[in-house]
């Protein structure tokens, strides 16, 4: 079971592929997408990183909450499920 982790307070310059490195160190990233401004195509400041485990989720949450990432301190937490739309 795969577990989603919602990255907040990103810096403009961080890329999929830096997410990706930067939460690689926790476990097996199945993806991690930086969400990007339609019109402009600038960095929303907000990613996901999707863990292939619940374990390797929540160690990363330990090891990243409120840690610096591309000169940033990153909110890390579980993502939740969007509703209503």
């Amino acid at each position: 079971m795969s577990s989603k982790l919602f990255v907040g307070g990103l810096a403009w310059a961080t890329t999929d592929d830096s997410l990706r490195d930067a939460f690689s160190e926790f476990g097996q990233v199945l993806d991690a997408v930086v969400l990007k401004d339609r019109e402009s195509g600038r960095s929303r400041g907000f990613g996901f990183v999707t863990f292939s485990s619940p374990e390797e989720a929540n160690a990363a949450i330990d090891g990243l909450n409120e840690q610096e990432l591309d000169g940033r301190r990153v909110r890390v937490q579980a993502a939740t499920e969007r509703r209503g739309f």
